[in-house]
């Protein structure tokens, strides 16, 4: 996947697109959080900005940062915050917010067991296996907020890729998975899955799950500046859309996930916030330091694209 995330781009700074316009290289996960992107790129939000932006998907965003590290790609959409925040502590990136990409909200991250497993609260998890994107990340973060509030202890957590998850519970490979949209809706529909607890819930209510991050060499280059307020006018202009007529999210998502347009009818949409709010960050940034994910505090306001 990082051979085909680094043939997307030539290497050195964006270079002029389709007509004159800038290019920017985006690596994008087949997530809900990537909806705004892509109603930006097919309402042609992106070209009224000036800008022609190349999405080359991933499956996690773990693989887009080497590309990203090295100026490959520009910008990783829908990147987990996690990842990122850490490679940022230990000095593999200097990265530097664009957007918000999502926030929880209720049910559109659920853990789930089979119809007839014996787990019926999140008390008989304590052990248990549990699948997650990636380890030590912002799935395990918040769940683990969700237990401790409850007082019951911690299941053994398994790496599995979101699109793979419905298999491992089926076959048995994991007692639970801890599934976000579209993935959780189409799990419980093809399966059957039971829900055993929402993953959004408190006190992890509206907890800021990911964004657009780019690094400080890009944001710093010649024209960058000018080139990410672009972008970010579009993705905000594609929230109001998409805040305005959330059938927009809906019709859009069965364009670049595997989920199909009856269960994209249902899916429970996250929060598309329409501009970054450094205090729901730091919340996010409190919960690693405290989990040990972060060594020092960072402040989040430091590393917004203004």
């Amino acid at each position: 996947m990082l051979v085909a995330v680094s043939a997307c781009g030539d290497g050195g700074d964006s270079a002029s697109g389709a007509g004159g316009r800038e290019t920017v290289r985006v690596a994008a996960l087949p997530l809900i959080d990537c909806a705004a992107l892509y109603i930006a790129r097919d309402r042609g939000l992106f070209e009224k900005e000036g800008l022609d932006v190349r999405i080359q998907q991933i499956q996690q965003s773990l693989q887009a940062l080497p590309a990203l590290a090295k100026g490959q790609i520009d910008m990783v959409a829908s990147a987990n915050y996690v990842t990122y925040l850490q490679a940022h502590e230990q000095g593999t990136l200097d990265i530097r917010i664009v957007a918000e990409a999502i926030r929880a909200a209720p049910r559109m991250m659920d853990v789930l067991v089979p119809e007839d497993s014996d787990i019926k609260s999140v008390a008989d998890l304590a052990g248990k296996k549990l699948a997650v994107n990636v380890l030590n990340n912002v799935q395990s973060l918040t769940f683990n907020e969700i237990l401790e509030k409850q007082g019951v202890d911690r299941p053994v957590y398994r790496a599995i890729p979101f699109p793979q998850m419905g298999a491992a519970l089926d076959k048995g490979q994991v007692d639970a998975v801890h599934a976000v949209e579209p993935y959780d809706s189409s799990i419980q529909d093809e399966l059957k899955a039971r829900v055993l607890v929402d993953g959004s819930s408190a006190p992890v209510e509206s907890i800021p799950l990911s964004g657009y991050i780019s690094t400080s060499d890009y944001a710093d280059g010649t024209g960058n500046g000018k080139t990410l307020a672009a972008f970010q006018r579009a993705i905000k202009a594609a929230v109001r859309i998409a805040e305005e007529d959330p059938s927009v999210v809906r019709e859009t998502l069965p364009t670049y996930t595997k989920v199909t347009e009856r269960q994209a009818e249902s899916i429970d949409l996250p929060v598309f916030p329409p501009t970054m709010d450094a205090a729901q960050l730091t919340r996010l940034t409190d919960l690693m330091e405290k989990q040990g994910m972060l060594k020092k505090p960072i402040d989040p306001a430091t590393l917004m694209v203004k």
